[in-house]
């Protein structure tokens, strides 16, 4: 679990950077959780982590609050969340979440980034069964016995737990998000997640080598062009730099 964690964060380094689109992204993601789950951090856990990764991410306060602001007046966009898996360059395995108020046009931009690059657009299902969906909370602390105690007597599913270089990492299925990241923050007095979110991660990986990495690199930047994009999840392994 760890290292496929370790070489989703590698490999989505470029990712990140290319993502210029942040603070519009994380708008929408924050008016969604506000929309669905109420716009109070305090009620809504998921809202409050999106809004603590948020600040880490540098998106400035006035457009966390203009998110929130515009989910409890109730109006505004009409977004829903879309899927889409399928084969990018050299056969890595790919999945692509989006939030679209036009499914249409979001399917027809998705599908031009795997076509552009030569790869297979799939239908639902086709490569996600090859990842296990999980909540990820990483945080500094030395004492992962007493961790696991702690989820274990607030009845969450535990997939794995590491204790590296003084950080440990918490591994629950997607559906334990809620409940795993309330255990953390009664049980650990002012904790500090370096890490806060839900990913899809492989359960093996493909090597990406030669005319394939800059193909792959166009494809990973094209999707991540699109508003619609929140994430590019896959299993793509990359020559070490």
């Amino acid at each position: 679990m760890g290292r496929a964690y370790q070489n989703r964060k590698e490999s989505m380094a470029k990712t990140a950077a290319a993502k210029t689109k942040v603070y519009s992204k994380y708008g929408r993601e924050i008016y969604m959780s506000a929309k669905s789950g109420g716009p109070d951090p305090q009620a809504n856990l998921s809202l409050r982590g999106l809004i603590e990764r948020a600040k880490k991410d540098q998106v400035p306060t006035h457009v966390i609050e203009k998110a929130i602001d515009k989910a409890k007046g109730g109006a505004g966009e009409d977004y829903s969340a879309a899927r889409y898996e399928g084969y990018g360059p050299g056969n890595c395995m790919v999945i692509v979440d989006c939030l679209t108020d036009n499914p249409n046009r979001t399917f027809g931009d998705v599908r031009l980034a795997f076509t552009k690059t030569k790869c297979k657009i799939g239908t639902p299902g086709a490569v996600s069964h090859m990842f296990d969906h999980s909540a990820i909370f990483a945080f500094k602390g030395d004492d992962e016995e007493t961790v696991l105690e702690a989820l274990m007597e607030a009845d969450v599913d535990v997939t794995d737990i590491e204790n590296e270089d003084g950080l440990i990492t918490v591994f629950t299925p997607n559906t334990e998000y809620a409940k795993a990241r309330q255990a953390l923050v009664d049980a650990i007095d002012g904790v500090d997640f370096d890490v806060d979110e839900i990913q899809f991660l492989p359960k093996t990986t493909t090597p990406v080598e030669g005319d394939d990495i800059p193909m792959f690199e166009k494809f990973l930047d094209m999707l991540n062009e699109l508003d619609d994009v929140q994430n590019v999840f896959h299993n793509a392994e990359l020559p070490e730099q």
